[in-house]
């Protein structure tokens, strides 16, 4: 009986922090568009209706990634992987998709390698950096955000965010769960993570995720790309 309820409780946050992940960083997006339409009521009808359209694309988005996560979730035989879970070779799209939003990215790779990253190491990492683009829309609305991504196989994937730390009334609250769920996701795959305010008044996130050198010997290395 023990062994059943660990189970349950361990399947639930896993569902959660899935649900989390994914959902988290959708409706914070859409929350951005619709706090445009709230306040400028002065633009122009193309705009009004570009920004509505953005709504509805995301709300849409947002149901297929729900059912994408909870078939992963349940492990239907029916899952035809057409739409695999994120790595790091998906981080081009999800800075584009922030920049799209108004958030200014700044990314510096110093990786010898990321198509071809174990699956959970390279999902893992796309979770750290969609948490602390998420959580900097949120918090801090406007600011920049700068990303750094180094590491090799045999050692260790470091992956940190940094940006300014927002007023102290945000535009979009939220409920401190992200981090909380980001941390065991982290401490799961054998990394650690912190965030701290530094001496110039930043908010920074960094985890530190193992990189097994075997990695090296099933691909060749690749010369990293700087989103433009």
């Amino acid at each position: 009986a023990s062994r059943v309820a660990e189970a349950r409780v361990a399947e639930r946050a896993r569902i959660a922090r899935e649900m989390h992940d994914v959902l988290a960083h959708r409706l914070s997006l859409l929350a951005t568009y619709a706090g445009a339409l709230e306040y400028r009521p002065d633009a122009s009808p193309e705009q009004l209706a570009r920004a509505a359209g953005v709504v509805r694309a995301g709300v849409h988005q947002a149901l297929d990634e729900l059912r994408e996560v909870i078939t992963v979730l349940r492990d239907d035989d029916d899952f035809d992987g057409k739409h695999p879970l994120p790595g790091l070779a998906d981080l081009d799209g999800l800075i584009a998709e922030t920049r799209d939003a108004g958030t200014a990215v700044d990314v510096t790779r110093r990786v010898t390698q990321q198509e071809d990253l174990p699956g959970g190491l390279g999902r893992t990492a796309y979770r750290v950096v969609q948490e602390g683009l998420t959580n900097a829309r949120k918090h801090a609305p406007g600011r920049p955000v700068r990303v750094l991504l180094a590491g090799k196989p045999g050692g260790r994937l470091v992956v940190e965010l940094a940006n300014p730390v927002g007023p102290a009334d945000p535009v979009i609250n939220g409920s401190g769960t992200g981090l909380i769920g980001l941390t065991e996701r982290v401490r799961l795959a054998g990394g650690e993570i912190d965030h701290t305010i530094s001496a110039d008044g930043e908010f920074v996130l960094r985890a530190w995720l193992p990189w097994p050198a075997e990695t090296a010997e099933t691909a060749e290395p690749t010369e990293p790309a700087v989103p433009e």
